[in-house]
């Protein structure tokens, strides 16, 4: 079982895309979001609402809308994506083993029960080095490794891509008032 869900490799992967849309784009839906990453709506949409309550996207109404990101990509960290998605939950939950060994019966020795659990102490260090290193990494980093991964083209043709699925939300224009029907 790993301790970072898959929930927020998928959200990582769709605020990258939301990074590539440009400023006058009003967004992408969640049902494009999940079409692109191959998930289905319904799991997008429980994560775009956690990302959204944590503020880190923010919605737009309409035909049109979806969601955007809610700050600069280079204030949201990876940090900030798995607490939204996660919650802040621990490494590791200790069960406190140390005071029920069996040479010790039903009353441990104070030495080996004061204090942090030696194997705890240990996976809090785990835990901390691990959270420092997913607040050193924003969006904006990850955008940019990927931009330097893929052909220059695919990051138009995913732009492009979001464009013709808005767009084909829109409909049929509607006729002018007083127009022929």
């Amino acid at each position: 079982m790993s301790h970072i869900s898959t929930g927020v490799e998928y959200a990582l992967h769709c605020l990258i895309f939301l990074a590539a849309l440009p400023p006058e784009a009003e967004g992408a839906s969640v049902r494009d979001l999940a079409d692109m990453q191959g998930i289905s709506t319904e799991f997008a949409a429980k994560l775009f609402t956690r990302l959204h309550k944590a503020g880190i996207t923010v919605a737009t109404e309409g035909v049109k809308g979806g969601f955007r990101l809610g700050r600069a990509p280079e204030r949201i960290s990876v940090h900030d994506v798995v607490l939204a998605i996660d919650g802040d939950k621990a490494l590791f939950d200790c069960r406190e083993i140390r005071h029920r060994c069996a040479i010790f019966g039903d009353s441990p020795p104070q030495w080996a029960t004061e204090g942090v659990c030696s194997v705890h102490a240990v996976m809090l260090e785990a835990e901390k080095r691990m959270r420092d290193a997913l607040r050193s990494h924003t969006l904006a980093d990850l955008v940019n490794r990927t931009a330097t991964k893929m052909p220059p083209q695919t990051a138009s043709e995913v732009v492009q891509w979001f464009g013709q699925r808005r767009e084909s939300r829109k409909g049929p224009a509607a006729p002018a008032p007083g127009g022929e029907s």
